[in-house]
């Protein structure tokens, strides 16, 4: 994360938002061990399984990486032609949400930054205390594996952001 994130508009009335940045900005790890680029990591709740399985239900997650690669780069060279045809300029808030399992090999995560390099404050990724084998099962079944998911609208966005606030209250700095 960086200190120019913008998340995505959360509902204004939920109490939940106003810590939210703040708390993802302060429970983060390094990607992985060379790297500079450091990602929120949290812990898999029963709310946030509910919000993972509900944007499942919707249709707005993409697994893997090499899903979460063709997604965000045909994204991209629609937001150019769009940028191109609009002379207003366009604001910069994160619209899409990789979440990833935290038992990938260095080589894995090293992807994970690239991406993160290449799609700029649009993408932000978020590292859950669980096993892809677990966090695969959750959406897609026993012997299911999946060490990254990608929300890709933002309401299943907010929402899973929305189901990690306040995991952080009770002193824990890392799960």
């Amino acid at each position: 994360m960086t200190p120019a994130t913008v998340l995505p508009r959360l509902d204004e009335g939920d109490p939940r938002g106003a810590r939210l940045l703040a708390d993802l900005a302060s429970h983060t790890a390094l990607l992985w061990s060379g790297s500079e680029v450091r990602v929120p990591v949290a812990r898999m709740s029963d709310a946030l399984a509910a919000a993972l399985k509900s944007a499942y239900s919707a249709n707005r997650v993409v697994r893997g990486m090499e899903g979460a690669e063709q997604t965000l780069a045909a994204e991209e060279r629609g937001l150019r032609i769009a940028d191109r045809q609009s002379a207003a300029p366009r604001g910069v808030r994160v619209s899409r949400l990789l979440i990833l399992a935290n038992d990938g090999a260095e080589r894995f995560y090293r992807q994970v930054e690239s991406l993160l390099r290449r799609h700029g404050p649009r993408v932000l990724a978020v590292r859950i205390a669980i096993d892809a084998e677990t966090l695969g099962a959750l959406l897609f079944g026993p012997g299911r594996r999946a060490r990254l998911l990608m929300l890709e609208h933002k309401d299943a966005v907010a929402a899973v952001l929305l189901a990690m606030a306040g995991q952080w209250e009770d002193g824990e700095r890392e799960p």
